[in-house]
């Protein structure tokens, strides 16, 4: 990991073409301007995180699968499936 430190209105470079400046530093926080191709994706940690957890959720598990396959068997016998 790179630490570096900036005051406001400098930059530092990520690459050739991302550019991070420095806005404004608060004691509240630090607003900070990314100047990116419009190919880069940008996104806030946390909504990051929130996506792959909502990613994960959309697309249960083999075992969550097999566990429920399991249950329900014993729950309606072949037998009972089949038509009269």
């Amino acid at each position: 990991m790179l630490i570096i430190r900036r005051k406001k209105n400098e930059s530092f470079l990520i690459g050739n073409d991302i550019r991070v400046t420095i806005l404004e530093c608060a004691s509240d926080g630090v607003r900070v301007a990314v100047d990116a191709p419009r190919h880069v994706s940008i996104l806030r940690e946390e909504l990051s995180e929130a996506e792959q957890i909502n990613r994960g959720a959309l697309a249960p598990s083999t075992d969550s699968l097999l566990s429920l396959q399991n249950t329900l068997s014993h729950i309606i016998s072949p037998d009972k499936l089949s038509p009269k």
